[in-house]
């Protein structure tokens, strides 16, 4: 025999509801949790601009020194599924594109 949760009624171990109140005894499953589906689309307009970037400054043998390795390290991060930090997006704004470090920004990252 067990119990009923909400009255406290003593019922059959088979019984899916209360005698006395009338309620479920069933156990009650946890809700299942939804995840988010990232959207790669966000990801994919970054990586386009920071290589369009990459490109622009190619001309130039120096900014590729700070260039490349920003990018690099943005790519190793969203295909690690890693957050991007601050300061890394910032660079990317001032050094990279400026399109790719505004979406940068304005990217939700709750991991």
């Amino acid at each position: 025999m067990k119990y009923c949760v909400h009255c406290g009624a003593e019922v059959f171990d088979e019984a899916v509801v209360c005698v006395k109140c009338g309620r479920s005894i069933a156990p009650t499953q946890p809700p299942a949790v939804v995840t988010a589906k990232s959207d790669d689309t966000l990801v994919t307009i970054i990586k386009v601009f920071l290589i369009l970037g990459c490109i622009a400054q190619g001309w130039c043998i120096i900014p590729l020194a700070w260039c490349l390795p920003i990018t690099i390290s943005i790519f190793h991060r969203f295909r690690d599924n890693q957050p991007v930090s601050t300061g890394l997006k910032v660079c990317s704004l001032l050094f990279v594109n400026m399109i790719a470090g505004i979406c940068l920004l304005c990217m939700n990252e709750s991991k």
